[in-house]
């Protein structure tokens, strides 16, 4: 593992570990990875910075030469569908809609599924684990894309 004390106490850190979890989380874009064996743990993370471009006023409008850079303004994002009903992921990997590429998904938005058909499929440790319905109902929403990573108790699909 990662951890080990030697003898005078102090903590060694297996290096290699280190940059081979940093190079998952480059992978899979994910933000945050850990590994636990037995009371040794290891906990990999990065911070995320999000810049958001600045708008000027209507009124203060002002002429731009052609080789200024310009900001573009940012779009209004769409009202997020509710997550009440949504079924999360029970853990970090990858989600996929699709049985395997080229094929019909497992489910669209306005079908209709059976308590325990399954919704998708979320790839982990190079394990395919069967995501489904908790009760029936409608899928009125999809929440993530194909292929997206996603993090544990991330809202997936709506089923209402």
């Amino acid at each position: 593992m990662a951890e080990e004390t030697n003898k005078t106490g102090a903590m060694r850190v297996d290096i290699e570990l280190v940059r081979q979890l940093a190079e998952l989380l480059d992978e899979t874009k994910l933000t945050e990875i850990e590994v636990e064996d037995g009371d040794r743990r290891v906990k990999v993370a990065r911070k995320i910075t999000t810049t958001i471009a600045s708008v000027a006023p209507a009124g203060a409008a002002a002429p731009i030469a052609m080789s200024a850079p310009m900001t573009v303004p940012v779009a209004e994002p769409a009202p997020a569908p509710s997550a009440a009903n949504a079924v999360r992921s029970p853990m970090v990997g990858t989600a996929y809609l699709l049985p395997e590429p080229g094929a019909k998904p497992f489910v669209a938005v306005g079908d209709t599924v059976k308590a325990g058909d399954t919704l998708l499929i979320i790839e982990a440790m190079k394990v395919m684990n069967p995501i489904t319905a908790p009760s029936a109902g409608k899928v009125t929403a999809l929440l993530i894309e194909n292929g997206q990573p996603v993090e544990f108790d991330q809202p997936l699909i709506v089923v209402e």
